[in-house]
């Protein structure tokens, strides 16, 4: 199953498991990522350049937390990203332990208990999210020609609750989840990404993403989901230029013919990656949605590399 947790992964590849929320009110926010073979970890990079064909994607575990409030909410942020090693993972077909945090699949419902520190600031995270599916989808789409790279929205219809302690936070709000696997390096096959994911009215959401492969070839994919389950692709409507980030990373989207997209709230900002909350228009209906921007190149380039480390601490044992 695609949500199964112990899938077998290939030395120098890599799975991850994502979920986002956004509460009913639009003032809260939330991303979570599980690693294994972290894609963008700097350790994992380097013991890939050592070991190009042998590194061992289990040694490179992490669970990312990441909280956002919008405009004028009075409620805290943070992000933590700590990397562990092997002797730190313990997983099955339905649970994930990374450390001290971890993910438990109960029926058609993810609880994920978050037990972590914040970086570069220390402080505590603690507290449970739980994501209910309106239904669990199967269909993988590979994002290459050869095969070796793969997403599947395992979720795309769903409703997140989360309950922190440390923070004191709690809210409800339309969630999602999916996964990537994949045999290589990302940066191996690809150059760059735009993805979203949108809430349309009526407990539907559409997934739109947009591939640049290495050799030039382009891959554009428009999903739309309903509540039971049902999957429909769509013609991607027309490309929308969006702002580059504050590092310069580009940004696009499409958009229905004649609608605009607007950035309304700047989640992260990096020097390779940039998240978004957008209002934009999709299969005729206002929609709001998660985008990110991923810039590959700028991954591989040294001087970020030398940066990675401040956000993401490892501790190996």
């Amino acid at each position: 199953m695609s949500f199964s947790f112990d899938r077998e992964i290939p030395a120098t590849g890599y799975s991850w498991w994502y979920l986002d929320g956004l509460s009913d009110d639009g003032r809260f926010g939330i991303t979570v990522i599980a690693f294994l073979g972290s894609v963008f970890s700097p350790y994992y990079a380097r013991a890939r350049r050592t070991a190009p064909h042998s590194a061992n994607p289990l040694n490179h575990c992490a669970l990312n937390v990441a909280l956002y409030a919008g405009p004028g909410a009075r409620a805290p942020t943070g992000w933590a990203m700590t990397e562990r090693g092997v002797g730190a993972l313990q997983r099955s077909a339905t649970r994930l332990q990374i450390g001290p945090s971890a993910l438990e699949w109960s029926g058609s419902t993810l609880s994920i208990h978050i037990n972590e520190i914040t970086a570069p600031l220390p402080s505590r995270m603690r507290g449970v999210v739980r994501l209910h599916a309106a239904s669990l989808l199967e269909q993988t789409y590979p994002l290459d020609a050869a095969g070796l790279h793969h997403w599947c929205p395992i979720a795309p219809t769903a409703r997140v609750d989360v309950d922190l302690s440390h923070p004191a936070l709690r809210w409800s709000g339309r969630g999602y989840l999916d996964t990537n696997r994949g045999q290589r390096p990302l940066e191996d096959d690809f150059v760059r990404w735009d993805w979203s994911r949108a809430a349309l009215p009526g407990q539907r959401s559409a997934v739109l993403y947009d591939v640049s492969r290495k050799g030039g070839n382009q891959m554009a994919l428009a999903l739309a989901f309903d509540a039971g389950g049902g999957v429909q692709d769509f013609t991607p409507p027309v490309r929308t230029a969006l702002p580059s980030s504050r590092w310069g990373v580009a940004r696009s989207t499409r958009s229905d013919a004649g609608g605009a997209a607007t950035i309304t709230q700047r989640l992260e900002d990096g020097p390779f990656y940039a998240r978004s909350v957008l209002q934009t228009r999709l299969l005729g209906e206002p929609a709001t949605a998660f985008h990110e921007s991923l810039d590959l190149r700028r991954f591989s380039a040294g001087w970020v590399q030398c940066l990675l480390p401040f956000r993401m601490p490892r501790r190996a044992s």
